[in-house]
Formats: structure tokens, C-alpha cells, sequence
């Protein structure tokens, strides 16, 4: 088990620092937002809702801290692209990035897989990713203590019957996410990790499971909690994977 030293509820260790979230306007993603606003961040919270997104602002509002809201859909490539040179004139740095959006794709055997479905849920869950870490890395290397954070799945690490969709894109986020921690971590302050949640009370989780009581799962709060703790300016490592159901910070084997 991993202890994630998450700060005292009265404190803000992200006080100063300025945070930009993906999928920000339900589920873990929500949760995230808040726990980092309540830590003192500013947040920089992207969704497709209007609404949802004033309705988080008045939660940060309410929890003591700022955001700004960023209307988009995290498939408008030139969008994000457009992006972190905003941002920089806007803030001059980005300190954390939460690559939260998802979608759970076509549950369907992938013989059987539309083109459309494929592009759709790979746009979302990986070259969105990708999209981002080109606009915003810059930003996160001006940061003194820059902290990245990408949502994978247990379902990267299995083969079951018709998750392929899903389950491809996250093998390849956590490629990604790897594969950015390795170029970064000897000549930047930025650390870049994974976080698995697991079994989750989200809507994504009711789609996938219609018949599972969701009191039973972990709430968006509790993800968030550790997804705080992997953003702190004290957590050092890099290129790691935080299971959230077993607790344990994972080093990825190294070939021989």
C-alpha cells in the first residue's frame, strides 16, 4: 500500500499554482476540480457544458478560489492547439494538467466496431491527450513544480471481450503518459503520472454496468483525494501508476 500524503483539510498547498482540468464538468473530473480549488489552485476547467462548467464555478467560488472556464469539445483539435499560447498570455505558466476526458466507446466485438465509433472514442480518450501534452508541456516546464496526471483504466491491462476500443485507447494513453515522463524527467521540474480509479460511482461506470449498485463504489471525492496528492509540489516521482483499488504507486517493468 501507498500512502498519498493528502495536505490537512484547512490547508492550501496549490495556493499561487493554476491547474487546468479535462472533463471537468461531472464525475472525477468535477471532484478534481474542486479538491484542487479547495487546495488553493485556480482552475482551468474545459467541458462541453456551459452550464455544468457555471455550476462548478460557483462550487470553486464557494470553496474559496477562482476558475476559468474553457467551453470546448476536447475533439476541436486546433482549439487546444490554440490553447496553451492563451494561456501563457493569460498566466505566463501551467502548474498541473488533469487529462480526466473519456468516453467508454462502443462495447461491441471489434470486428464489429464502426470507423466512426473507433475515431470518435480515440480522439477522446488519446489524441486529445496527445493534442494537449503538445500545446501544454512549454507551460508546465515554466512551472516550478509542474505536475501532469492522466486518467487511465484497469481495463488497459486486460483483454476482455468487447472493451477493445476502450481498453486500447488507455493502453495507449499510459504509453503516452510513460513515454512523456522518460523525455521530460532529467531536464524539467515536470512530473508526469497515471492514476487507475478503478470501479467508480461515475455515469460512464453505469453505462458499462446498468445492473451494479453504485453505492457500492468508491464516489468521484474519494479519486479525487488522490489525485490531489499526485499534484503536490512534494511528490516527486515520475512515470508511475497510482492504482486507486489496491492503493499502490506502480514502477512499469523495464524490458531486459
Amino acid at each position: 500500500m501507498t500512502d498519498l500524503a493528502a495536505p490537512e483539510p484547512s490547508a492550501r498547498p496549490l495556493a499561487g499554482r493554476i491547474a487546468l482540468v479535462t472533463g471537468a464538468t461531472r464525475g472525477i473530473g468535477q471532484a478534481t476540480a474542486l479538491a484542487l480549488a479547495e487546495a488553493g489552485a485556480h482552475i482551468i476547467a474545459l467541458g462541453r457544458t456551459s452550464g455544468a462548467l457555471e455550476e462548478l464555478d460557483d462550487a470553486i467560488v464557494a470553496a474559496g478560489s477562482t476558475a476559468t472556464l474553457v467551453p470546448m469539445d476536447i475533439k476541436d483539435f486546433p482549439a487546444i492547439d490554440r490553447l496553451g499560447g492563451a494561456l501563457y498570455e493569460r498566466f505566463g505558466k501551467l502548474d498541473i494538467f488533469i487529462g480526466n476526458a473519456g468516453v467508454l466507446g462502443p462495447m461491441t466485438p471489434l470486428a464489429q466496431v464502426e470507423p466512426k465509433e473507433w475515431d470518435d472514442a480515440l480522439a477522446v480518450n488519446l489524441t486529445a491527450n496527445w493534442r494537449l501534452v503538445r500545446s501544454l508541456d512549454p507551460l508546465l516546464r515554466l512551472s516550478t513544480a509542474g505536475r501532469a496526471v492522466l486518467v487511465s483504466s484497469g481495463a488497459a491491462h486486460k483483454a476482455r471481450a468487447f472493451w477493445g476500443t476502450y481498453a486500447i485507447s488507455k493502453a495507449a494513453v499510459e504509453m503516452l503518459a510513460r513515454t512523456w515522463a522518460n523525455e521530460v524527467a532529467n531536464i524539467s521540474n515536470l512530473r508526469v503520472n497515471l492514476i487507475n480509479p478503478g470501479p467508480t460511482r461515475t455515469r460512464m461506470r453505469a453505462k458499462a454496468f446498468p445492473s451494479e449498485d453504485p453505492q457500492t463504489l468508491p464516489a468521484p471525492e474519494d479519486i479525487a483525494t488522490a489525485i490531489l496528492a499526485l499534484c503536490l509540489p512534494s511528490f516527486e516521482e515520475t512515470g508511475k501508476l497510482y492504482d486507486f483499488p489496491t492503493g499502490s504507486l506502480r514502477a512499469f517493468p523495464v524490458p531486459a
